[in-house]
């Protein structure tokens, strides 16, 4: 059988951050509450040139060589904070990535989950088609309202895999185990720009769904615990990320044993929620963070969608991963950041968005090549720079 997987991977955040010190004070409460009590430093933010195609472009660029772009025929992007109800947002990516025509291009939804989705169909599609490649992208923008109790919880990012036959970094486990369930902890009708969730019962229904996508996992032949290298999860903050390997641990009656998961959490603490991507984003920190020689070694990964689609799957590191990962990139992106006070906090959500088909013009703010330039007659202009 043909190995599928990882081939590449890499991810993108914007150049601008709040801390959640900051955040605390403007609350008058213990800066702990968010450092330890939800495990959370910074929240990453989007400029007004800045979106969840521009974050995409970004972190597929670092990753997609002249010799790829020929090989891809599929790209798949994962969101649930796209921009268009119609048009998938990763038609302009394609574009700005200057793909051939001769691709197909989906948006996929499905809450947090969408960028799991994306890769098993990747994988599938590249078990049919073992010379092709599919560029796996999700990318979104975490809000809730201000001054809400999910503020803090906030974040972007967006990461971007290459999927492939004889994968250089991780190869798919054939076993998966999923669970889906008709629930409201988290949902945004389409005339709310922020979501409502219910906090409490949504931790309750990830921590279900693990136990059941793992029980199916194992149902369908996957590994045992104790074979686990590391695990990732779903990251909406670390302390969630914490809870999860505990109650795994304990269904498993195993120790919990933080080692196993605590470099997947080191950038997610630093960037804050990006939804789809966040699960990746862990995976890549627990790649280029763990000490430890990976190879050969399976890692197990979780992916929770609210409303609700979980997912428990494997994938085997591969030998010379390292070479093929862009540590030094990824570090130096999180470094040369800038921190915001509360006011341009503020000022950044209030991005210009006309509905009446008027023109806005965006300020050059973004760090990238690739930016948001005008809205215009109810059309989004994107433009290299």
């Amino acid at each position: 059988m043909t190995a599928i997987g990882i081939d590449k991977l890499s991810f993108y955040v914007p150049q601008h951050y709040m801390s959640l010190g900051t955040l605390a004070e403007r609350q008058g409460i213990d800066p702990a509450k968010f450092s330890r009590g939800i495990g959370q430093n910074k929240i990453a933010l989007p400029a007004h040139d800045e979106d969840v195609v521009t974050m995409a472009a970004e972190a597929a660029r670092a990753i997609v060589t002249a010799e790829d772009a020929e090989k891809i025929d599929t790209v798949l992007f994962a969101t649930e904070t796209g921009i268009d109800q119609s048009k998938a947002a990763g038609v302009y990516v394609h574009k700005l990535l200057d793909l051939p025509s001769n691709v197909r291009v989906v948006e996929l939804k499905h809450a947090c989950y969408s960028g799991t989705a994306g890769l098993q169909l990747a994988a599938g599609h590249v078990a049919r088609k073992p010379d092709r490649k599919v560029l796996v992208i999700a990318s979104d923008v975490s809000r809730y309202d201000v001054d809400s109790p999910a503020e803090a919880t906030q974040g972007c990012g967006a990461v971007a895999m290459l999927v492939s036959a004889n994968p250089r970094v991780m190869e798919l486990d054939t076993a998966t185990g999923c669970h889906s369930e008709d629930i409201m902890d988290f949902w945004r009708p389409n005339y709310r720009k922020t979501p409502l969730v219910d906090g409490k019962y949504s931790t309750v229904k990830y921590l279900h769904s693990l136990a059941n996508a793992w029980q199916d996992y194992v149902a369908q032949g996957g590994r045992a615990f104790n074979e686990m290298a590391q695990f990732c999860y779903h990251i909406p903050f670390t302390r969630m990320g914490s809870k999860a390997h505990a109650h795994l641990s304990k269904l498993n009656e195993a120790q919990n044993d933080v080692n196993l998961i605590e470099s997947g959490m080191v950038y997610n603490r630093e960037v804050g929620n990006c939804y789809a991507a966040s699960l990746y984003l862990s995976l890549i920190s627990m790649l280029e963070n763990t000490d430890i020689d990976l190879t050969n070694r399976p890692v197990g990964m979780f992916s929770y969608g609210s409303g609700a689609v979980a997912e428990f799957f494997s994938a085997v590191v591969q030998p010379g991963y390292r070479d093929h990962l862009m540590i030094a990139h990824h570090r130096k992106l999180l470094e040369d950041r800038v921190a915001l006070n509360y006011d341009e906090y503020l000022a950044f959500r209030h991005a210009p968005d006309p509905t009446d088909g008027s023109e806005a013009v965006m300020a050059q703010v973004a760090r990238g090549r690739y930016r948001l330039a005008r809205i215009h007659e109810h059309k989004r202009h994107y433009e290299a720079v």
